[in-house]
């Protein structure tokens, strides 16, 4: 009689382990704020290394405004933009391009647009 009450009880042991009941959860975390640009925003047109150095500028000056990168960050890729677009005025094409892709990868910006 003692083994079968014994077995009985660890039969109830074994049932409340594979239960249904769902675990408590941590609440789901809330969704983080998206920035995005403003609704007038115009991303600028053009050919060459004129037109690569007008949009990233204007992405940089909007994040600035945005306060999406550092002032700090910003000046520096500010001086990399200018020096671009030195070397565009100068009709050097390919080099300013070269010039701004390699701070776009520089700074964690996007590559293949």
């Amino acid at each position: 009689m003692k083994s079968a009450l014994l077995a009985a009880l660890a039969a109830l042991a074994l049932a409340g382990c594979n239960s249904s009941v769902p675990a408590p959860s941590a609440a789901a975390p809330a969704p983080a704020s998206i920035v995005v640009a403003p609704s007038n925003f115009q991303m600028p047109q053009g050919s060459g290394c004129e037109g690569e150095i007008a949009r990233y500028r204007a992405v940089q000056d909007d994040d600035l405004a945005m306060g999406q990168i550092a002032q700090s960050v910003y000046n520096q890729i500010h001086g990399e933009i200018a020096a671009a677009a030195q070397a565009c005025s100068a009709g050097h094409d390919e080099e300013a391009r070269s010039m701004i892709l390699a701070s776009r990868k520089r700074h964690g910006y996007p590559t293949a647009l």
